[in-house]
């Protein structure tokens, strides 16, 4: 029977959240399917990339929280 991966499917497999099974099916399915292969290389940089991603607030958005803030007289609990 041939068993077909989605997405999803990929995903929880980069982040090794299948179980042992699942995961040698999706490891045969990608040594056997090119065009699985090439969905699941392209998820893979996609969430390599996501690790490199600034979460850093800039000044200009933290000086308008603390300007908000002092402006609308906020008493504090």
């Amino acid at each position: 029977m041939i068993q077909t991966f989605t997405q999803l499917d990929l995903i929880r497999f980069i982040y090794n959240e299948t179980t042992n099974e699942q995961h040698r099916n999706i490891e045969l399915a990608l040594l056997c399917n090119n065009e699985l292969m090439e969905e699941y290389k392209s998820l893979k940089l996609t969430v390599n990339s996501l690790h490199k991603v600034s979460y850093t607030p800039s000044n200009s958005t933290i000086e308008n929280i603390l300007n908000y803030s002092k402006s609308s007289n906020l008493s504090s609990v």
